[in-house]
């Protein structure tokens, strides 16, 4: 079976985007414990799991015919979790809530009291994408919608699992005005080299209410450069708005076209 997934995996990653292997394929696992002429393929979550249901399993079963000249049935479940080694547990806690206050986070907005609707249920999906493949999921995550579809809970919640799951990663979230403010600092301040070099060296980048950088042409100019520096080096990019990218009034083209590289 370990040959035919290898083979399968071959296939998939030649027949796909690289963005949509790497989300939905690549985290996929073959189950090892599997009674033979069976094939059983483990996912990290749930929405993947159904991701693969409905748009996957079919071809992967047809690659499955093909390669044991049969029909074959494969079957989908959710991986263990590994649980946390207990010696673990009590001093990383300091730790995360420094790198909380650091990254302007806060700690208690999580995924676990996310509260889910129809609305919001796809946005939150992704979320939980991205918190664990930063960076090669969808980048940038574009997340908009008007007021109290929980937009600011939901990146805090991915930057949070982030820093669970990497605490030395540099996280930084921050609404828009306050990096219109940091641009007018390093104006005033000529400090636009220390600006580059903090901004273009973060792992994730959170940045709420994107819709206030309208009319402010520097902070425009600067974030593009930011945001190309962290897209090219594999870095994750969170956006939040109140509207579509295409419909933000007094934001450059450029920039529009950018937001929706990813998610939206």
């Amino acid at each position: 079976m370990e040959r035919f997934w290898l083979s399968c995996l071959s296939r998939l990653e030649n027949e796909l985007p690289a963005q949509q292997f790497n989300t939905w394929i690549k985290p996929l696992r073959l189950d090892s414990k599997t009674p033979s002429g069976q094939i059983a393929l483990l996912a990290p979550n749930r929405f993947v799991l159904d991701w693969i249901k409905n748009r996957y399993l079919a071809r992967i079963e047809a690659m499955a015919a093909e390669y044991f000249s049969s029909p074959i049935h494969v079957s989908l479940a959710m991986a263990q979790a590994a649980p946390a080694p207990a010696a673990s547990v009590a001093q990383p806690a300091r730790r995360r809530s420094g790198g909380h206050e650091k990254a302007g986070l806060i700690p208690e907005f999580t995924f676990d009291n996310f509260v889910i609707g129809k609305a919001n249920q796809l946005a939150r999906a992704a979320g939980l994408q991205v918190s664990e493949h930063p960076g090669t999921s969808y980048n940038p995550l574009f997340v908009y919608g008007g007021v109290g579809l929980g937009k600011t809970h939901l990146i805090h919640a991915v930057g949070n699992n982030v820093l669970a799951q990497h605490p030395t990663a540099k996280v930084r979230y921050l609404h828009a005005a306050q990096y219109i403010s940091d641009v007018v600092r390093a104006y005033h301040q000529k400090s636009f080299d220390e600006f580059k070099r903090y901004y273009h060296s973060l792992d994730l980048l959170l940045i709420d209410d994107i819709q206030f950088f309208s009319g402010k042409d520097r902070t425009q100019e600067e974030f593009f450069y930011a945001f190309n520096a962290l897209i090219e080096a594999h870095k994750q990019v969170i956006i939040t708005c109140d509207t579509y990218p295409k419909d933000i009034s007094g934001i450059e083209e450029r920039l529009k076209s950018r937001f929706s590289w990813g998610l939206s």
